[in-house]
């Protein structure tokens, strides 16, 4: 039987996550202090960072990767692009958002990014959030959820559950989530759901 997109691909989810991080000093922010970190990214260019890291994602299919695309945005200023590399380069780590993640600390020479935004085309899974964390970056927004990733055969999701089961769930609880509007959060996997030579490997 044929399963429609989920509609919840149609919206992007900001993550205002409330761990805590460090500024560039190393000194740890709790959450009053992290609210005043000045992150001047609106709605629109929200969007239109998102719009780019979809791009990504479909451009990464047409080359042979898998349908993720991430930016960094930091102060502003896009610092690093990347789409998912794994396949081509046989590294499992090669994930866009850990890509990018990588090519902003390289351009910004720090390893932590406390004003920074990532913008992912998909929900990030597990390792690519842990890699947000060490970078301290406090800002998450994605496209499409990890249902529809997981629609299209990528459950990377899941692995949170198979290793801890209930006592920490795939969106634990404390991440706060704003869901706004987005048309083409889906196109990266019907890109790729059109590949005869498709794997989520």
């Amino acid at each position: 039987m044929k399963r429609s997109i989920p509609t919840l691909a149609a919206s992007i989810v900001e993550v205002a996550r409330t761990v805590s991080f460090a500024n560039q000093a190393g000194v740890i922010l709790n959450n009053e202090e992290r609210s005043n970190v000045s992150h001047p990214q609106t709605e629109d260019s929200d969007k239109a960072y998102l719009q780019q890291a979809i791009q990504l994602a479909v451009d990464s299919v047409g080359d042979g990767g898998a349908p993720f695309g991430a930016v960094v945005v930091h102060n502003g200023s896009v610092v690093a692009r990347a789409g998912n590399r794994a396949k081509q380069e046989c590294d499992p780590t090669a994930h866009a958002e850990v890509a990018a993640i990588r090519m902003a600390g390289k351009m910004l020479g720090n390893a932590h990014m406390p004003e920074a935004t990532l913008y992912a085309s998909c929900e990030p899974c597990p390792m690519c959030l842990a890699a947000a964390h060490w970078a301290r970056i406090p800002r998450i927004v994605f496209a499409a959820s990890q249902e529809t990733a997981n629609w299209a055969g990528f459950a990377d999701g899941n692995i949170a559950e198979q290793l801890y089961g209930q006592i920490h769930p795939v969106r634990p609880k404390e991440l706060g989530l704003t869901q706004i509007e987005l048309e083409d959060s889906a196109a990266p996997f019907r890109a790729w759901l059109k590949k005869n030579d498709r794997s989520s490997d």
